[in-house]
């Protein structure tokens, strides 16, 4: 190596150390206990609750405050002449604050609402160029901007951020203003870089991108007697599309059995990682997911395995959010973070109540009843059993006849919404009021709602549209995206104030969103008669709550033990997911099945491109039974809208006003009881 290129690496080093210690000395923290306990006690003249409140402010300001944000002189400075007690100036500050919040989350979600369509929806090919745009965060910066120009200090100290626990404790305590205000605490509790926040959004896009593009191609897969049981044209994405077409097949009496088998075979392969890869989104081979043989023009050919790509994606993730715990003093970690701080439900919470829940003696006697159905033992996937709702007599081929000629485009779906809520019980007026609010996209994936963050802005509906019309499986999904789109609507346009837009967390606006779904068949025309209606609806849910439950636990133990293995390989997190799935099973499922070491709770691809999203699902269906409880006798659209305006309190306190209990578990195992004891 030459002297030249000798000097110009030590230049590279030096001036490497020389910025990673302006940057550390810039993060440095220089706020005293003491400097803090003096500016406290300086503030005599304030009232208890204002005293409560700047002495908090005061401690998370001292917190979050840097080197770069001034010395100690101006963070007194900054303390004495920003800090408000309660009047009109300080309601001035929130409504300015909260106004222009509305604006900039607004303007954001739309700009990576819009930046995405490429490839969340049916666009044809995805270029490269679409895929770096789907992984840019315009927001990225966002935080970082508000603490350089202070707005997140003034905000942080006048509306401090309260933990959970003590947001519990006020629940009943607080006015709707009070409310209003601890939200706007929430939103400054850390200080994250806006290149990590980047980060995390290319790598979840990459994942995000992996999942829409994972297709099966049904017509190449083979049996053990080399024939093809699925029509040609059939393309499924996994899982939902695997676990739907897996749903649909109990209605087939002929061969779903078979086909079943095979899904289950196709999913085993997914999660093991078996698969071929060159199988993967692609209609050149034939492959028998049985034998896990792949040929081409009937003559067997080698294959590379997929690479764990699934678990790759994954670990992606979990080294961004490594990097974001640092920046998270209140919550480092990401289950924290998703828990503690957006559920606010702690993880052993959580875990405890899906525990009593699987383990409860009801399970057997509903499996005991499925298998009397079936008239065969079960198999691992029938946690899947679909054979309680009223369309399960009915063959899905004829729904789809129905669904295509209804809405044989995006715009005959959104020229029905009106009529839609006016079925399920909104006046004219009202309907017309929301359906003018929601847009409908022909979706890529399986379908997904996105919500507007601002007045003014529409919410999106995602669904599945084929050129000849939506099958019955992309109408009972946009059915249920509806619902989301509905509460979206309601909870941002009609609720007192933009800090308590929206629900508690994701398990709420999906049990409103099940409200919708389960109305599907009644929507166009399908009435069941059958006197055993409402049980065979609680048996539904019980039993669903009970599959997803599953995949739940083995969704949080994955990421409980990522934590505990930081280091982890794909392989290695190959190798835990499957034995995690197997430990859940065989704890769970297996003495109720009779079957040991399944791993088909491992299948979610929410467990990739959207980590930890899945104990939404199980709590959202316990709220939806109670919700379903309550309305019963009453009108839909009242009682739909009033829920949705409640808005963004803590969980249980928003059970409470919506139904009159707590979230539990008891409802749907006592009715199920009954369920059993009346059903015909």
């Amino acid at each position: 190596m030459n002297t030249k290129n000798q000097l110009f690496r030590l230049f590279i080093i030096i001036f490497l150390i020389e910025f990673t210690f302006l940057i550390a000395h810039e993060e440095e923290k220089i706020i005293t206990d003491e400097v803090v306990s003096t500016i406290i006690t300086s503030r005599n003249e304030l009232n208890s609750e204002d005293k409560v409140r700047f002495e908090k402010g005061v401690i998370q300001a001292k917190e979050l405050w840097n080197k770069s944000d001034g010395n100690i002189n101006d963070f007194e400075v900054f303390i004495q002449n920003n800090f408000y007690p309660q009047g009109k100036e300080l309601d001035t500050l929130f409504e300015k604050i909260q106004r222009n919040l509305e604006i900039i989350n607004g303007h954001f979600n739309k700009m990576m609402l819009d930046i995405k369509m490429p490839v969340a929806l049916d666009w044809g090919p995805i270029t490269d160029i679409d895929r770096m745009f789907d992984s840019f965060d315009p927001s990225s910066h966002f935080e970082s901007d508000m603490y350089k120009n202070k707005i997140a200090f003034i905000t942080l100290l006048n509306f401090p951020y309260y933990s959970l626990d003590e947001k519990i404790k006020n629940e009943n305590k607080w006015s709707r203003k009070q409310w209003a205000h601890a939200r706007l605490g929430d939103l400054f509790t850390s200080r994250i870089k806006s290149r990590l926040l980047q980060d995390f959004a290319k790598v979840n896009s990459e994942a995000d991108a992996y999942i829409y593009e994972y297709y099966i191609h049904m017509g190449n897969i083979i049996d053990n007697n080399g024939k093809h049981p699925f029509p040609k044209e059939l393309k499924l994405i996994t899982h939902w599309n695997l676990r739907d077409e897996l749903k649909s097949q109990y209605a087939n009496e002929k061969d779903g059995l078979r086909k079943q088998e095979l899904i289950y075979f196709i999913m085993q392969r997914i999660i093991t990682q078996d698969i071929p890869l060159k199988f993967i989104n692609n209609d050149e081979y034939d492959w028998n997911p049985i034998t896990n043989k792949l040929y081409k023009d009937r003559t067997e050919i080698k294959f590379e395995k997929e690479p764990n790509t699934r678990y790759q994606k994954i670990l992606n993730q979990f080294e961004a959010f490594k990097e974001i715990d640092k920046y998270s003093p209140s919550m480092p970690t990401y289950i924290l973070r998703k828990f503690t701080g957006e559920m606010e439900m702690s993880f052993d919470e959580v875990e405890d109540l899906f525990i009593s829940f699987v383990s409860s003696p009801t399970v057997k006697k509903v499996a005991d009843l499925i298998k009397n159905r079936l008239g065969r033992d079960l198999q691992p996937f029938d946690i899947w059993y679909d054979g309680f709702k009223s369309r399960s007599t009915i063959n899905e081929e004829e729904l789809t006849k129905i669904t295509k000629k209804l809405y044989p485009d995006a715009k005959s779906i959104k020229e029905d919404l009106p009529h839609i809520l006016v079925k399920l019980g909104w006046n004219e007026k009202k309907a017309k009021y929301i359906s003018e609010k929601i847009e409908v996209d022909p979706s890529r994936g399986a379908g997904h709602a996105w919500g507007a963050e601002m007045k003014g802005v529409s919410a999106r509906l995602r669904t599945k549209i084929s050129q000849d019309g939506m099958d019955y499986k992309g109408y009972n999904i946009a059915i249920h995206e509806f619902g989301h789109n509905v509460e979206q609507t309601l909870s941002l346009y009609d609720i007192d104030y933009y800090m308590l837009n929206g629900v508690p967390n994701t398990a709420f606006t999906e049990a409103l969103a099940f409200v919708f779904q389960m109305r599907d068949l009644e929507l166009v025309g399908i009435d069941s008669k059958d006197p055993n209606k409402h049980n065979l609806y609680v048996l539904d849910n019980f039993w669903s709550t009970y599959e997803i439950m599953g995949a739940s636990l083995v969704d949080q133990r994955t990421w409980k033990w990522l934590y505990e293995n930081p280091n982890a390989t794909k392989a290695e997190l190959n190798e835990a997911v499957n034995d995690i799935s197997k430990e859940v099973w065989n704890e769970f499922y297996s003495p109720v099945f009779g079957v040991k070491n399944s791993n088909i709770l491992g299948i979610y691809s929410h467990m990739i491109s959207y980590p930890l999203y899945l104990s939404a699902y199980p709590i959202g269906h316990l709220i939806e039974f109670q919700i379903e409880q309550y309305i019963k006798g009453k009108n839909l659209g009242t009682e739909f809208e009033r829920m949705a305006k409640i808005g963004k309190l803590t969980p249980n306190k928003w059970m409470r006003e919506a139904t009159g209990n707590n979230i539990s578990t008891e409802p749907l195992i006592n009715e199920t009881e009954k369920a059993l004891t009346n059903i015909k």
